[in-house]
């Protein structure tokens, strides 16, 4: 476990974020990670970095603040958390988070006190967040087992297995079970990147989503649309890195006045401690007008309500159906997995370095493009085995994108 746990370090801070000699590592780390957070450590001093930062975080410690803590404390955050966040933003610092908490790490706590806080957070920290979306700072998500989330995942299994069946997929869908996992995520990237390639060759204009479970959605893309791949390029110094461990997917900015149709979810949501489990959109001219959910949708109110922006899309992602993440027949309950594993699309803030020219653009300029801006950004499944999409290029050619949940081009 040593041994695997140095080479996932070693992916993670070398090609995840591409830590650079003389450059900060900001490390997120739940506390139960903390063995895998010392090997990324290691393994950023063995790169070169000036300092690594760790924050600690505890998903009962949380819990227990959501439950007990006094009411004021969720209507605003420390000014000294917001300064040290853009100190190390602002001084070129790299962010590795790891994303291993419980799905239903909320569940049954106030769901006014987790959207107060969620969104004054992301109000305050709006810079730190844009600067991600934005690629001037490198950032990655990576993820490990924890007891509460393998427990999730393989409930019929115990405690002892559940955490080793996990590590055991985590090893296999990242790669880290090959013989050198730097050169199968070069080749892994180079593939992507030949999708997006051959789809902006194709300058489409609009995407017809349609399967069984009733999803009948068009989304128009906007001209300047860039379909990127799993990796991106920091701004000022060009340096390279991959924002999700793993990766498999392709993806691109919509308009988000030009939505229209109903989406069914193929999977569930787990979002900020709460699970949404089969639930729907109905989109008018871009904006969510209707929704509904079998389970969380109180919590897919408290999303759409987070501002204008939350209520209409910002990324537009196609994944094929027979990735490596789902092809291993598990339910994740954990976005950075599952979102590769199913094509999804997401409500709130867009991606911009998959607009042309965004760098050059102010955000009234990007506005008249139909570029979304939000407070949030939050990822959504809907692809499956019978998932169609129809391209139509400016030209008005048809164009089969995906036929029965894979790729057709």
């Amino acid at each position: 476990m040593e041994e695997l746990l140095k080479k996932y370090a070693d992916v993670a801070v070398r090609i995840g974020v591409n830590i650079q000699k003389g450059q900060t590592l900001v490390i997120n780390s739940p506390v139960e990670c903390a063995d895998f957070a010392r090997a990324l450590t290691k393994a950023g001093y063995d790169a070169g970095a000036k300092e690594v930062y760790v924050e600690w975080n505890d998903d009962t410690c949380t819990r227990l603040k959501y439950l007990h803590a006094a009411e004021e404390v969720f209507e605003d955050i420390p000014q000294w958390r917001v300064d040290r966040e853009l100190s190390f933003a602002r001084g070129g610092a790299a962010f590795l988070n790891i994303y291993a908490e419980d799905p239903e790490l909320l569940k049954g706590v106030d769901e006014q006190r987790i959207a107060k806080y969620s969104k004054i957070a992301s109000t305050k920290l709006k810079e730190v967040h844009e600067r991600t979306l934005t690629n001037k700072n490198a950032w990655s998500i990576v993820s490990i087992p924890t007891k509460s989330w393998a427990e999730k995942v393989f409930s019929e299994k115990s405690n002892e297995d559940a955490v080793k069946d996990l590590w055991d997929t985590i090893f296999k869908v990242a790669r880290l079970d090959k013989e050198d996992p730097v050169k199968e995520w070069t080749d892994h990237l180079n593939n992507l990147n030949n999708k997006s390639l051959a789809l902006n060759k194709l300058q489409l204009k609009k995407l017809h989503y349609t399967n069984s479970l009733g999803t009948d959605l068009w989304i128009e893309l906007p001209k300047g649309h860039l379909w990127m791949s799993g990796s991106g390029k920091v701004q000022e110094t060009g340096v390279s890195f991959i924002p999700n461990m793993p990766t498999e997917e392709v993806f691109t900015v919509p308009d988000k006045n030009k939505v229209n149709g109903v989406v069914y979810s193929a999977l569930p949501l787990s979002y900020n401690g709460n699970l949404v489990k089969n639930f729907k959109f109905t989109f008018k001219d871009g904006k969510v007008v209707d929704y509904d959910a079998e389970c969380g949708k109180e919590t897919l109110k408290t999303i759409l309500k987070t501002d204008e922006g939350a209520t209409r899309l910002g990324e537009v992602a196609l994944v094929p159906y027979d990735s490596p993440i789902s092809q291993s027949g598990i339910l994740f309950y954990n976005t950075l997995f599952d979102e590769n594993a199913s094509c999804h699309l997401a409500l709130g803030a867009a991606y911009l370095p998959s607009f042309k020219n965004y760098e050059n653009m102010s955000k009234e300029e990007l506005d008249k493009y139909g570029i979304n801006d939000s407070l949030t950004h939050v990822d959504f499944m809907i692809g499956t085995k019978d998932l169609n999409i129809t391209g139509y290029t400016e030209s008005g050619e048809e164009v089969q994108i995906f036929k029965e949940g894979n790729w057709a081009i």
